[in-house]
């Protein structure tokens, strides 16, 4: 039973694959059934077993790519000179590169960049609910701002390749969200 298991597991693997190098090359609209079967070497029975349609393959790989909240980098630093939060930001990007550069590019899913910003939003705001006496709409507007401009630059970054190394985007990405914003959101976690 257990090696029914892997091979269940491994087979939706392979036509998830099989669709994402499609979709690199491919707008989700021009892609079908039969060519993600075809290439991943199965029938369209069995992608119907694993999928509804070719957008819950994408909506998988989006949902997988969404971090928990265990790869959340920590939210405030206690030095204020450290951009921790922004670096371990940058790691987890580039830990799911693989569909980040994609999902958040040109020819990627428009709503992923959104969904993305959500799910930190909302992990955040979780986290920032055990201290209690915080304004929920207030944080929200911060978290906004703050994730718009990281993920804008990162996306900016990966996709440009700016000759700036990385350790001074971080260092410049740091350097923008000193302010009041953060100084607020530290004082906050306090």
């Amino acid at each position: 039973m257990h090696k029914q298991a892997e091979i269940t597991e491994q087979t939706k693997q392979n036509l998830i694959e099989a669709f994402w190098s499609i979709y690199m090359t491919k707008r989700i609209d021009k892609i079908t059934v039969k060519e993600i079967t075809n290439k991943a070497g199965y029938n369209r029975g069995t992608f119907y077993e694993y999928f509804q349609d070719i957008y819950e393959v994408l909506e998988v790989i989006e949902n997988l790519s969404l971090p928990t909240l265990d790869e959340l980098p920590p939210l405030i630093d206690g030095d204020t000179n450290s951009p921790t939060f922004i670096n371990s930001f940058v790691e987890l990007y580039q830990k799911k590169y693989k569909y980040y550069n994609h999902l958040l590019g040109d020819n990627g899913d428009p709503a992923f960049q959104r969904k993305l910003k959500n799910s930190l939003k909302s992990s955040i705001i979780r986290a920032l609910e055990i201290k209690g006496n915080i304004d929920l709409v207030e944080i929200d507007f911060m978290l906004e701002y703050i994730l718009s401009g990281m993920i804008g630059i990162l996306i900016y970054m990966f996709q440009q390749k700016p000759n700036l190394p990385e350790e001074k985007i971080i260092s410049l990405q740091y350097t923008l969200m000193q302010g009041d914003m953060l100084k607020k959101l530290q004082k906050m976690m306090k």
